[in-house]
Protein backbone atom coordinates (compact mmCIF):
# COMPACT_ATOMS: atom_id res chain seq x y z
CA UNK A 1 0.00 0.00 0.00
CA UNK A 2 1.03 3.38 -0.41
CA UNK A 3 1.92 5.83 2.17
CA UNK A 4 -0.67 9.16 2.79
CA UNK A 5 0.80 11.86 0.51
CA UNK A 6 0.49 13.72 3.74
CA UNK A 7 3.20 12.17 5.60
CA UNK A 8 5.76 12.34 2.29
CA UNK A 9 5.82 15.77 2.26
CA UNK A 10 6.89 15.81 5.90
CA UNK A 11 10.26 14.09 4.66
CA UNK A 12 10.44 11.37 7.20
CA UNK A 13 11.93 8.25 5.95
CA UNK A 14 9.87 5.11 6.34
CA UNK A 15 12.06 1.84 5.83
CA UNK A 16 10.76 -0.28 2.86
CA UNK A 17 9.39 -4.21 3.75
CA UNK A 18 12.78 -6.24 3.32
CA UNK A 19 12.41 -8.51 0.54
CA UNK A 20 12.67 -12.01 2.68
CA UNK A 21 9.47 -10.44 4.40
CA UNK A 22 7.46 -9.30 1.36
CA UNK A 23 7.85 -12.81 0.12
CA UNK A 24 6.75 -14.25 3.27
CA UNK A 25 3.69 -12.08 3.72
CA UNK A 26 2.96 -13.55 0.35
CA UNK A 27 2.82 -17.02 1.44
CA UNK A 28 0.96 -16.41 4.73
CA UNK A 29 -1.51 -14.65 2.59
CA UNK A 30 -2.26 -18.28 0.73
CA UNK A 31 -5.40 -20.18 2.07
CA UNK A 32 -3.34 -23.30 1.56
CA UNK A 33 0.09 -22.11 3.51
CA UNK A 34 2.81 -24.27 2.70
CA UNK A 35 4.66 -24.48 6.17
CA UNK A 36 7.80 -26.16 4.42
CA UNK A 37 8.08 -23.18 2.03
CA UNK A 38 7.70 -20.59 4.83
CA UNK A 39 10.29 -22.06 7.19
CA UNK A 40 12.65 -22.81 3.77
CA UNK A 41 12.11 -19.23 3.24
CA UNK A 42 13.12 -17.86 6.37
CA UNK A 43 16.16 -20.15 6.63
CA UNK A 44 17.80 -18.82 3.36
CA UNK A 45 18.34 -15.73 4.83
CA UNK A 46 20.72 -16.69 7.61
CA UNK A 47 21.18 -13.69 9.45
CA UNK A 48 17.14 -13.51 9.62
CA UNK A 49 17.10 -17.39 10.77
CA UNK A 50 19.85 -17.13 13.24
CA UNK A 51 17.74 -13.92 14.36
CA UNK A 52 14.64 -15.96 14.65
CA UNK A 53 15.94 -19.24 16.44
CA UNK A 54 17.53 -16.53 19.26
CA UNK A 55 14.60 -15.28 19.90
CA UNK A 56 12.53 -18.56 19.71
CA UNK A 57 14.87 -20.14 21.92
CA UNK A 58 14.46 -16.87 24.80
CA UNK A 59 13.07 -17.32 27.98
CA UNK A 60 10.13 -15.46 27.03
CA UNK A 61 8.42 -18.74 24.50
CA UNK A 62 9.12 -20.98 27.72
CA UNK A 63 10.07 -23.76 25.27
CA UNK A 64 11.58 -26.88 26.98
CA UNK A 65 14.51 -27.98 24.61
CA UNK A 66 16.21 -26.01 22.67
CA UNK A 67 15.43 -25.39 18.84
CA UNK A 68 18.02 -26.06 16.45
CA UNK A 69 16.36 -25.20 13.10
CA UNK A 70 13.34 -23.02 12.12
CA UNK A 71 11.18 -26.04 11.08
CA UNK A 72 11.68 -27.17 14.57
CA UNK A 73 10.08 -23.88 15.33
CA UNK A 74 6.82 -24.13 13.53
CA UNK A 75 6.18 -27.52 15.15
CA UNK A 76 6.82 -26.52 18.47
CA UNK A 77 5.32 -22.56 18.24
CA UNK A 78 3.55 -22.97 14.87
CA UNK A 79 3.69 -20.28 11.76
CA UNK A 80 1.70 -17.41 13.11
CA UNK A 81 4.25 -16.87 15.89
CA UNK A 82 7.35 -17.83 13.95
CA UNK A 83 5.90 -15.71 11.00
CA UNK A 84 5.37 -12.84 13.63
CA UNK A 85 9.29 -13.60 15.29
CA UNK A 86 10.44 -12.88 11.26
CA UNK A 87 8.45 -9.76 11.01
CA UNK A 88 9.68 -8.83 14.63
CA UNK A 89 13.65 -9.15 13.57
CA UNK A 90 13.07 -7.74 10.28
CA UNK A 91 11.33 -4.79 12.05
CA UNK A 92 14.19 -4.03 14.43
CA UNK A 93 16.50 -4.77 11.66
CA UNK A 94 15.39 -1.96 9.73
CA UNK A 95 16.67 0.49 12.08
CA UNK A 96 20.21 1.17 13.73
CA UNK A 97 20.59 -0.07 17.19
CA UNK A 98 19.94 2.06 20.53
CA UNK A 99 19.83 1.80 23.53
CA UNK A 100 16.70 3.85 23.90
CA UNK A 101 15.19 1.57 21.20
CA UNK A 102 15.64 -1.98 22.94
CA UNK A 103 12.82 -1.20 26.03
CA UNK A 104 10.64 -0.66 22.91
CA UNK A 105 11.48 -4.00 21.29
CA UNK A 106 11.45 -5.75 24.49
CA UNK A 107 7.52 -4.54 24.97
CA UNK A 108 6.86 -4.94 21.30
CA UNK A 109 7.93 -8.76 21.54
CA UNK A 110 5.88 -9.01 24.45
CA UNK A 111 2.41 -7.01 23.51
CA UNK A 112 2.38 -8.95 20.04
CA UNK A 113 2.84 -12.54 22.50
CA UNK A 114 -0.08 -11.48 24.79
CA UNK A 115 -2.63 -9.90 22.15
CA UNK A 116 -2.21 -12.70 19.55
CA UNK A 117 -2.79 -15.01 22.11
CA UNK A 118 -5.49 -13.30 23.78
CA UNK A 119 -7.03 -13.09 19.93
CA UNK A 120 -6.63 -16.60 19.78
CA UNK A 121 -8.39 -17.73 23.05
CA UNK A 122 -11.44 -15.91 22.03
CA UNK A 123 -11.79 -16.86 18.38
CA UNK A 124 -10.52 -13.74 16.82
CA UNK A 125 -7.78 -12.59 14.29
CA UNK A 126 -4.65 -13.94 15.98
CA UNK A 127 -2.30 -12.75 13.16
CA UNK A 128 -3.67 -9.57 12.95
CA UNK A 129 -3.97 -9.09 16.56
CA UNK A 130 0.12 -9.87 17.24
CA UNK A 131 0.97 -7.97 14.21
CA UNK A 132 -0.92 -5.04 15.70
CA UNK A 133 1.21 -5.46 19.17
CA UNK A 134 4.81 -6.05 17.25
CA UNK A 135 3.97 -2.89 15.54
CA UNK A 136 2.06 -0.99 17.88
CA UNK A 137 5.35 1.45 18.61
CA UNK A 138 7.02 1.42 15.86
CA UNK A 139 6.38 4.88 14.60
CA UNK A 140 8.86 5.73 17.37
CA UNK A 141 11.79 4.21 16.63
CA UNK A 142 10.90 5.90 12.38
CA UNK A 143 11.12 9.43 14.53
CA UNK A 144 13.77 8.31 16.60
CA UNK A 145 16.34 7.42 12.92
CA UNK A 146 14.60 10.62 11.45
CA UNK A 147 15.71 12.89 14.45
CA UNK A 148 18.22 10.63 17.02
CA UNK A 149 18.96 13.49 19.03
CA UNK A 150 15.75 15.90 18.85
CA UNK A 151 13.78 12.82 19.62
CA UNK A 152 15.75 11.41 22.32
CA UNK A 153 14.93 14.91 24.38
CA UNK A 154 11.57 13.97 23.34
CA UNK A 155 11.44 10.36 24.87
CA UNK A 156 13.07 11.54 28.35
CA UNK A 157 10.93 15.03 28.57
CA UNK A 158 7.24 12.75 28.17
CA UNK A 159 5.76 11.40 30.88
CA UNK A 160 3.27 9.12 28.71
CA UNK A 161 2.22 8.71 25.15
CA UNK A 162 -0.27 11.31 25.07
CA UNK A 163 2.31 13.61 26.41
CA UNK A 164 4.55 12.15 24.00
CA UNK A 165 2.15 12.67 20.63
CA UNK A 166 1.65 16.12 21.59
CA UNK A 167 5.40 16.84 21.66
CA UNK A 168 5.93 14.99 18.38
CA UNK A 169 3.28 17.20 16.39
CA UNK A 170 5.01 20.31 17.36
CA UNK A 171 8.71 19.29 16.42
CA UNK A 172 7.45 17.27 13.81
CA UNK A 173 4.31 17.64 12.50
CA UNK A 174 3.47 14.40 12.73
CA UNK A 175 3.27 11.48 15.87
CA UNK A 176 4.49 8.19 16.31
CA UNK A 177 0.99 6.57 15.90
CA UNK A 178 0.66 8.05 12.51
CA UNK A 179 3.62 7.42 11.27
CA UNK A 180 3.46 3.42 12.79
CA UNK A 181 0.29 2.76 10.97
CA UNK A 182 2.06 4.00 7.84
CA UNK A 183 4.57 1.71 8.02
CA UNK A 184 1.85 -0.96 8.41
CA UNK A 185 0.82 0.22 5.58
CA UNK A 186 3.68 -0.10 3.43
CA UNK A 187 4.75 -3.26 5.21
CA UNK A 188 1.59 -4.76 3.49
CA UNK A 189 -0.21 -5.33 7.32
CA UNK A 190 -3.82 -6.17 7.40
CA UNK A 191 -6.32 -2.96 8.03
CA UNK A 192 -7.35 -3.76 11.68
CA UNK A 193 -3.43 -4.27 12.69
CA UNK A 194 -3.39 -1.13 11.02
CA UNK A 195 -6.22 0.65 12.44
CA UNK A 196 -4.96 -0.83 16.08
CA UNK A 197 -1.33 0.93 15.51
CA UNK A 198 -3.12 4.11 14.30
CA UNK A 199 -5.81 4.44 17.14
CA UNK A 200 -3.77 3.31 20.16
CA UNK A 201 -2.45 6.20 21.90
CA UNK A 202 -5.99 7.43 21.58
CA UNK A 203 -7.91 4.45 22.83
CA UNK A 204 -5.50 3.56 25.70
CA UNK A 205 -6.02 7.05 26.86
CA UNK A 206 -10.07 6.42 26.89
CA UNK A 207 -11.05 7.29 23.48
CA UNK A 208 -13.01 5.25 21.07
CA UNK A 209 -12.17 2.43 19.24
CA UNK A 210 -11.92 2.24 15.33
CA UNK A 211 -15.59 2.25 13.74
CA UNK A 212 -15.31 -1.17 11.92
CA UNK A 213 -15.83 -4.04 14.25
CA UNK A 214 -13.37 -6.34 12.87
CA UNK A 215 -10.93 -3.15 13.93
CA UNK A 216 -12.27 -3.00 17.26
CA UNK A 217 -11.83 -6.26 18.79
CA UNK A 218 -8.25 -6.16 17.76
CA UNK A 219 -7.87 -2.18 19.15
CA UNK A 220 -10.13 -3.64 22.26
CA UNK A 221 -7.10 -5.90 22.89
CA UNK A 222 -4.66 -3.18 22.41
CA UNK A 223 -6.04 -1.59 25.54
CA UNK A 224 -5.93 -4.44 27.53
CA UNK A 225 -2.33 -5.71 26.40
CA UNK A 226 -1.19 -2.14 27.45
CA UNK A 227 -3.39 -2.25 30.68
CA UNK A 228 -2.07 -5.46 31.90
CA UNK A 229 1.71 -4.32 30.62
CA UNK A 230 1.79 -1.00 32.61
CA UNK A 231 -0.32 -3.05 35.75
CA UNK A 232 -2.50 -0.49 35.06
CA UNK A 233 -4.92 0.16 38.53
CA UNK A 234 -7.89 1.01 35.95
CA UNK A 235 -7.27 -1.81 33.83
CA UNK A 236 -10.77 -3.90 35.19
CA UNK A 237 -12.57 -0.47 34.30
CA UNK A 238 -10.83 0.15 30.76
CA UNK A 239 -11.33 -3.95 30.02
CA UNK A 240 -15.34 -3.30 31.01
CA UNK A 241 -15.46 -0.56 28.63
CA UNK A 242 -13.67 -1.87 25.42
CA UNK A 243 -15.30 -4.83 25.53
CA UNK A 244 -18.89 -3.37 25.30
CA UNK A 245 -17.69 -1.21 22.71
CA UNK A 246 -16.00 -3.98 20.45
CA UNK A 247 -18.88 -6.66 21.37
CA UNK A 248 -16.70 -8.87 23.58
CA UNK A 249 -17.34 -10.88 26.77
CA UNK A 250 -15.17 -8.43 29.77
CA UNK A 251 -15.24 -10.87 32.18
CA UNK A 252 -13.76 -13.90 29.57
CA UNK A 253 -11.48 -11.00 28.44
CA UNK A 254 -10.00 -9.74 31.59
CA UNK A 255 -9.39 -13.61 32.58
CA UNK A 256 -8.07 -14.80 29.09
CA UNK A 257 -5.82 -11.63 29.43
CA UNK A 258 -4.33 -11.89 32.90
CA UNK A 259 -3.84 -15.81 32.39
CA UNK A 260 -1.47 -15.32 29.17
CA UNK A 261 0.04 -12.50 30.87
CA UNK A 262 0.97 -14.40 33.89
CA UNK A 263 2.18 -17.56 31.30
CA UNK A 264 4.47 -15.61 29.62
CA UNK A 265 5.78 -13.64 32.66
CA UNK A 266 6.07 -17.05 34.31
CA UNK A 267 8.40 -18.64 31.37
CA UNK A 268 10.39 -15.80 31.65
CA UNK A 269 10.97 -15.62 35.46
CA UNK A 270 11.99 -19.22 35.23
CA UNK A 271 13.66 -19.17 31.78
CA UNK A 272 11.73 -22.17 30.80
Amino acid sequence: MSVNPDLRRLDIDIPAQPDALVRLSLLLADEELNLTAAAELIEADMALAAAVLKAVNSSLYGLKGRVQTVHQAVTYLGMREVAAVTFEMGLRAAFPPAPELEPLWRRAALRGLVMGRLAQRLGLDAWAAHSAGLFEECGKAVLFRHARDHYRAMLRAAQHDGDLVTLEHAGFGVSHDALGAALCESWGLGAAAVASVRQHVLAQAGGPLPDDADKRAISALSVVAHGLMTDSANADEETARVAAEAGLAGDALLRIGRQVHEQLGEAARHGR
